[in-house]
């Protein structure tokens, strides 16, 4: 049978700082709980790899269908270089506090010391409270010295910056940049396939019974970039005419936004590469050739296998949808 847009189960995660935005702003009616912090959408992290929810691959979980359908999936160069692993990973968060300071390593350290991948990510803020912040890099280039003296002195927020953040700005985050995502946040968030993450800071904050979490900082101080940036957002214009607007390319992945509120014609013929659609406003019908169309809407996230390289978006209203690949 042929291959189609793929739609995965959601990954919900429950964490001490989610909120309830899957259910008010994204209108999803599977999530039952008011601290869900975390929808991974696309998965191939060990434990928490994503089933497909839609047509007649329901039930397999994504690696499976990679061993399959190989390149046809994920595109020739992505499979020679991965294999069945899927290379990225693919959520929504919701935070309704900030989150602890972190970093993450490069692809060096990680597979030194964890044998995985780096993390190199990036945030599309899809929604945000006034004033809402993102803490990201310096405010002056620091050092190791400065920063274990600033965390043996509970004092590690005097270094860091702080931005007021607006829905639709984005914020490419290298492996090695220390981050944390404010309290009122709605973000799409691209990164490489990893879940290393080193905690630097809790702001003192304890569980129900008293207990802190885990930080590491021994493992975070020579992975961190001390260099202090002039400016942390990623700028773009969107343009009048062309209703694809690039807004971050890496050796990871490249990601666009896609605005149009009329049918468009996507040709990937040249991309060897799997697409993945972020539907953030809106909602559209993917014709992707067969009698059938695969309808992506709000909040939804649909993969487009490598063969599928002809596409229409077909919408009658405002649309909105983040497009990712590997360039």
């Amino acid at each position: 049978m042929e291959l189609y847009p793929l739609k995965f189960e959601h990954i919900y995660k429950d964490k001490i700082w989610g909120g309830s935005r899957f259910k008010t702003y994204l209108k999803r009616v599977d999530v039952s709980s008011d601290s869900c912090g975390e929808s991974w959408e696309v998965s191939a992290v060990e434990d928490n790899i994503s089933v497909v929810a839609n047509g007649f691959l329901q039930g397999n979980s994504l690696q499976e269908i990679i061993e399959v359908y190989m390149d046809e999936i994920v595109g020739g160069k992505v499979y020679e270089q991965f294999g069945p692993e899927f290379p990225l990973l693919i959520k929504f968060l919701d935070s309704n506090d900030v989150l602890s300071v972190q970093v993450h390593p490069d692809d060096i350290v990680a597979k030194q010391r964890h044998n995985a991948y780096g993390k190199t990510e990036m945030w599309y803020v899809v929604d945000a409270d006034t004033d809402a912040e993102l803490i990201i890099g310096f405010k002056h280039d620091s050092s190791p010295e400065e920063f274990i003296e600033a965390v043996e002195q509970n004092r590690v927020e005097d270094l860091l910056h702080k931005q007021v953040v607006h829905k639709d700005e984005v914020f490419f985050l290298p492996a090695g940049r220390i981050h944390a995502i404010g309290k009122g946040l709605l973000i799409a968030e691209i990164q490489q396939t990893s879940d290393i993450t080193y905690r630097i800071y809790d702001f003192n904050r304890t569980d129900d019974a008293g207990n802190t979490r885990e930080l590491h900082v021994d493992l975070a101080v020579d992975v961190i970039d001390y260099t202090a940036y002039d400016d942390y957002k990623t700028s773009y214009t969107v343009s009048k005419q062309d209703p694809t607007t690039e807004l971050v390319t890496c050796k990871y992945f490249t990601t666009n936004v896609l605005n149009f509120s009329s049918n468009i014609q996507k040709n990937y013929y040249d991309y060897d590469s799997f697409i993945i659609y972020m539907c953030l406003q809106g909602e559209a019908y993917i014709d992707f050739g067969a009698d059938y169309t695969i309808p992506i809407k709000q909040g939804e996230t649909v993969l487009i296998p490598a063969a599928l390289y002809e596409i229409e978006l077909q919408t009658n209203c405002k649309t909105k949808i983040l497009e990712v690949y590997i360039a």
